[in-house]
């Protein structure tokens, strides 16, 4: 049985559609909240673990599934007391355009679980054991050295996407039993996600929800695991970048993401993807 070495790499290897990887941690690793230009499953088998998405914290079981798109901020936190195993899913637009036939697109699943505004998939013991074995077969036949290896690896996937679509759209359930969330600051993300490029200070979006500043600050932060300039500035940035890799220049990028200072904004972005947006575009990092 295969088994990956975990790195903290947030971006896919250069021409690869997907990648997939098995991961076992005995001492639980800390990741940072951050987003993804492409689509992550992220299928939970063992350990103590809640991750946060957008303003909700689910407690995972072993076999839940998590969905997350290329806007969706996340952060899995990781408790002592028992091996954190999982695998982990990164699939670039050009997989589910590869493996469309027909009218069937199965990356809508991701579009529609953001729209939901709910990411979780729990699918039951049953399933979720022939979806791990599906796995397995996808990872066993990509590091195989026998002629085919990759385009078996790639019909497990299609398969395995198959199944995750059928489970999503037939009988999925929402269990709000397991998901931390308050409903005044999920009004709030809803309406800075969709007055991203407005003024969005602290002290307009409390007189606006009525709040007081204080209050906003200590729940937003609660909830998200964000302070509200943190988001707003990940959120941004995320979004320039979306628009930066569809052909958008560096200027038209910035103020079309909400930021009215260019300089300020080169700044920010260097500090969250690690190079200028101009050198970000030309990189690997995100093909």
């Amino acid at each position: 049985m295969h088994r990956d070495n975990w790195t903290d790499r947030q971006y896919m290897l250069a021409g690869a559609p997907y990648e997939i990887h098995h991961y076992v941690d005995e001492v639980p690793p800390h990741v940072n909240f951050h987003e993804h230009p492409f689509y992550e499953l992220f299928f939970f088998i063992d350990g103590n673990v809640q991750y946060t998405i957008e303003g909700k914290t689910y407690h995972l079981q072993p076999g839940d599934i998590l969905l997350t798109n290329r806007l969706d901020i996340h952060r899995p936190e990781i408790l002592p007391g028992s091996p954190y195993e999982r695998i982990v899913i990164w699939l670039a637009d050009n997989f589910f355009e590869q493996i469309k036939f027909g009218e069937d697109d199965l990356s809508q699943v991701f579009r529609d679980a953001a729209f939901r505004d709910y990411r979780l998939l729990r699918i039951g013991k049953t399933r979720a054991e022939r979806l791990e074995n599906l796995c397995q077969k996808c990872i066993d036949a990509i590091h195989s050295r026998r002629i085919g290896g990759y385009t078996l690896g790639t019909a497990c996937m299609m398969e395995l996407f198959v199944r995750i679509c059928r489970y999503y759209y037939e009988d999925t359930e929402i269990v709000p039993e397991d998901v931390m969330e308050n409903e005044k600051i999920n009004t709030l993300l809803r309406y800075i996600n969709e007055n991203i490029t407005e003024d969005l200070t602290l002290d307009l979006l409390a007189e606006h929800f009525y709040m007081s500043k204080y209050y906003l600050s200590r729940q937003f932060k609660r909830y998200t695991g964000l302070s509200l300039y943190q988001y707003i500035m990940k959120k941004r940035l995320t979004i320039s970048r979306d628009l930066l890799l569809s052909g958008s220049n560096v200027t038209q990028a910035c103020f079309d993401c909400g930021f009215n200072d260019y300089s300020n904004y080169l700044k920010a972005f260097k500090r969250e993807f690690g190079c200028n947006p101009s050198a970000y575009v030309r990189s690997d990092r995100h093909k």
